[in-house]
């Protein structure tokens, strides 16, 4: 029906942008060579067929190139990532209202074990290892029983690197001509604002400043929302700092095209952080409640944030 129609169409429209990516002399995809792991990637399938998407959602939308970026970058975080998210979001919330349950059992399980413990004359050591080994096996059918493996959790990583490196290639081949001298002239007079040439650096700093500053807002969001921090996840919060910081410097060196991509990427990434938030998204989502989620998620983050940094209200 429609489906199969609009698939149909997009299924088009990619042909017709990778066609026009071939006519203008885009070169054959190199199995290895001098040019190293980072050329092989930088002309695998995938990243082509990237770069087919982007001209054809450019040529039928009849959008500038910045413009053009801009809208797939959240199409993208919106129609892949977004659903992802949700799901993830899912388990987390599973898994969280678990918790009590295991909990219980756990205490029960100690005591039977100590019990049989005494009855069979097992050691400290003996006792421990049948205990650890039943509640693993406890917890795995818990899992197993709501559908909510912890690993599951993980999809939206998988996913959305990969999407990400790819897309990022496409707009590196785009702005050094890799995909012909037709695209990158485009993409030379295809700027706006204080970015007109899309193949050049930012040299005034505004878009990688950018990024780090929304990439820091995430981190800062993210880590705002967890109530008790482990040890293991301060690290994992520092180390994500660490990397929004540094990627200001390396968005200073990338073609602006890939800085204009990266920074909208996380802003509409930020901006359904801040929508995973609300206690009424995530009843259209089929999130399940849970004892830390609350009826004010935006008020907390500012007053946790505010309680953090010290500011003054």
């Amino acid at each position: 029906g429609s489906q199969s129609f609009c698939l149909s169409a997009m299924w088009r429209l990619v042909r017709a942008g990778a066609a026009r990516l071939a006519a203008a002399g885009a070169p054959a995809a190199p199995l290895g060579g001098h040019g190293g792991w980072y050329e092989w990637c930088s002309q695998s399938p995938p990243v082509h067929w990237a770069e087919g998407c982007l001209t054809a959602v450019q040529a039928s939308a009849g959008l500038p190139w910045w413009a053009a970026i801009a809208c797939g970058a959240a199409l993208l975080r919106t129609a892949v990532t977004l659903p992802l998210a949700a799901h993830q979001c899912r388990l987390l919330a599973q898994l969280e209202n678990l918790q009590p349950e295991i909990k219980n059992l756990a205490e029960r399980l100690r005591y039977e074990v100590s019990v049989r413990g005494k009855q069979l004359g097992w050691s400290e050591k003996v006792a421990r290892f049948h205990y650890k080994k039943s509640l693993r096996r406890i917890i795995t059918e818990l899992y197993i029983r709501d559908n909510c493996h912890p690993f599951k959790a993980t999809l939206l990583v998988w996913v959305q690197v990969p999407m990400w490196i790819c897309v990022s290639l496409a707009l590196r081949n785009c702005s050094v001509g890799a995909t012909g001298s037709e695209v990158q002239e485009q993409f030379s007079a295809g700027g706006a604002l204080w970015f007109t040439d899309l193949t050049a650096p930012d040299s005034t700093w505004i878009l990688p400043v950018s990024l780090g500053l929304v990439n820091l807002l995430i981190v800062e969001i993210s880590a705002a929302q967890k109530m008790k921090v482990s040890r293991f996840q301060k690290i994992i919060t520092n180390f994500f700092r660490v990397v929004s910081v540094v990627m200001i410097p390396v968005a200073a060196t990338v073609p602006s095209s890939m800085a204009l991509y990266w920074l909208c990427s996380s802003f509409v990434g930020l901006s359904h952080n801040l929508l995973l938030r609300s206690p009424a998204f995530r009843r259209l989502c089929w999130i399940p409640r849970t004892k830390s989620e609350t009826d004010t998620p935006y008020r907390d983050i500012l007053s946790t944030l505010a309680t953090r940094y010290s500011f003054k209200k």
